[in-house]
């Protein structure tokens, strides 16, 4: 037989699986240099309007200064008042393209998943993004304005509140953090039950233990003052329920003797 017509040999296993490896890691660096270039377009589109992006992030500090006399923000270190307002407007820029980051990691993990995961991811995702975007919301219409006015309002006459623009930063971007992953709660409590890791009865069952948490952690990661640990356990404790009734209407139930035995 000549060297024509002899049959090809099947590649080896391990060349197979290296060959899927770096094609795996070849669109992994695709979907993150997309995702990395459209942070930075915009980075750079907002940059001509660092100013007006810095004083957008810091109207409920500069509202609530207005009462106090002689009150302003100020910075401490030496580029401050270059570096606070590209680090505002770069934070700013992340949370506008974060639709389009989460949309290049979903090209790059839907060829692995069933027809009916990608059904669900989909929403579960798109939800997700809004919630986190409605407790940023949440703590930068109302809670700055009530925390910066309760700290204003008891601080004593002999001490002039001058904030630094770099502290400033660090509390809001931490605050939006908080309150933004806060606000996952009906995310988080309908994937567990949708997952059947617990059951809706169980969830229900343990209310009083959440609530207790929910003041604890309020406790832990707000700044300590009464009203920004109110205005974070609250709203936990009524995003658990919300989580509850839509994965009660969503999710499916789960066997009779579950429900029993939890």
């Amino acid at each position: 037989m000549s060297g024509k017509d002899a049959p090809e040999e099947p590649a080896p296993a391990e060349e197979l699986h290296e060959d899927g490896l770096i094609g795996h890691l070849a669109d992994l660096r695709s979907s993150v240099l997309r995702a990395v270039l459209a942070v930075l377009a915009v980075f750079i589109c907002l940059l001509p309007f660092s100013e007006q992006v810095f004083t957008f992030f810091a109207d409920p500090l500069l509202a609530s200064l207005q009462g106090a006399e002689g009150a302003r923000v100020i910075a401490t270190g030496v580029l401050d008042p270059f570096i606070v307002p590209l680090k505002v407007t770069f934070f700013v820029a992340f949370c506008a393209t974060v639709p389009y980051v989460l949309y290049q990691l979903w090209r790059f993990v839907a060829p692995g998943l069933y027809r009916r995961e990608r059904l669900l991811v989909i929403p579960i995702v798109a939800t997700s993004t809004l919630l986190f975007y409605l407790g940023m919301a949440f703590a930068y219409l109302l809670v700055f304005k009530l925390v910066f006015e309760f700290i204003i309002s008891v601080a004593p006459a002999a001490i002039d509140f001058l904030p630094d623009s770099g502290k400033y930063f660090s509390f809001a971007l931490t605050a939006f953090l908080v309150f933004g992953f806060a606000f996952e709660v009906p995310v988080a409590v309908f994937i567990l039950v949708r997952a059947r890791v617990v059951s809706i009865a169980a969830l229900r069952s343990k209310r009083p233990y959440v609530i207790a948490g929910s003041f604890i952690v309020a406790a832990i990661v707000t700044p300590p003052d009464v009203i920004s640990q109110f205005l974070l356990a609250i709203p936990l404790c009524i995003l658990y329920e919300l989580g509850i009734a839509f994965a009660s209407i969503w999710a499916p139930a789960p066997p009779a003797a579950e429900e029993e035995t939890a």
